[in-house]
């Protein structure tokens, strides 16, 4: 693989000038991209749901990127041990027991970072959950859609707004919003979690527009079904749910919590200034 000497540091226009003329295959091309740092050195981060899967690789992610985490989740525990292997690792984290679904404590959390640390560079809106039940719409359970549109909607609007309200202080920002596939892609027999999926998937796109000339990005990745818990009751409810699963998912496997968390990362990086409301899909294929 030869790149040409360019004196270009981004690696987005190093991508354009490969030769393409050599043998450059697609493990070499992610060996290389892999290397490269992640611009988050010295920034504050809160990352909701950090106690366990995606929010757990995520945290861990930045931290090794140099960034400060505040690990937040309603486990505190959870994010305790997330604190814990980053603090192993000479990283730099606090833990914070935040319940999404309440207003106050989502204040208190970005209140307490910037006391402690005195800005809000990146909120990273992880912490979500799914129906108990999977049943069709007209047999969906009233609890099973309050409960979940409030953690993964009504949850992330919160983190926006007290997140935004720092952010525009400051003069400067950025939040990622974890959705799903479930918010770009028709799906069936979970209308709370769809609902909610696509509304962040809404938001993101309409409070971009409303910051973006104000220095604030806002971001969202739609990963399909990802390994974590969340994907281990699903495959619970029956012996042969992970192959119909996988039969719909080109690459044939799942998404791992640290393929997610590289795509969070990079959002949130100085890497992609020029990218707002944007939704990245993470599917193995599932959309082709």
């Amino acid at each position: 693989m030869v790149l040409r000497n360019s004196g270009l540091g981004d690696p987005l226009l190093m991508w354009m000038i490969f030769d393409w003329d050599n043998d450059v295959n697609s493990k070499s091309i992610y060996a290389f991209f892999s290397q490269q740092p992640m611009q988050v050195e010295n920034k504050t981060v809160i990352i909701t749901g950090a106690g366990s899967g995606i929010g757990a690789a995520t945290a861990k992610l930045f931290a090794r990127h140099k960034a400060t985490v505040i690990a937040s989740d309603m486990d505190l525990e959870g994010a305790k041990r997330t604190v814990a292997t980053i603090e192993e690792q000479g990283g730099n984290a606090m833990a914070i027991q935040t319940n999404v679904a309440f207003h106050e404590e989502v204040a208190e959390l970005v209140n307490r970072t910037v006391s402690e640390y005195g800005k809000l560079d990146v909120l990273i809106n992880n912490a979500g959950t799914g129906p108990r039940q999977l049943r069709k719409t007209g047999d969906f359970g009233l609890d099973d859609w309050d409960r979940v549109i409030r953690v993964n909607q009504t949850g992330v609007f919160y983190g926006m707004k007290y997140a935004l309200q720092q952010m525009a202080k400051q003069g400067y920002g950025g939040i990622v919003n974890v959705a799903s596939l479930a918010g770009v892609k028709a799906s069936i027999n979970h209308i709370s979690y769809a609902a909610s999926k696509f509304a962040v998937v809404g938001m993101t796109k309409a409070a971009a527009l409303e910051y973006a000339a104000m220095n604030i990005r806002i971001n969202a990745v739609c990963p399909s079904y990802t390994e974590s818990g969340l994907l281990d009751k699903l495959l619970s409810m029956g012996p042969n749910v992970e192959s119909i699963l996988k039969r719909h998912i080109p690459m044939n496997r799942f998404c791992t919590a640290e393929e997610v968390a590289e795509a969070i990362v990079w959002l949130a990086s100085d890497s992609t200034g020029y990218i707002t409301g944007q939704a990245i899909v993470l599917d193995g294929g599932a959309q082709l």
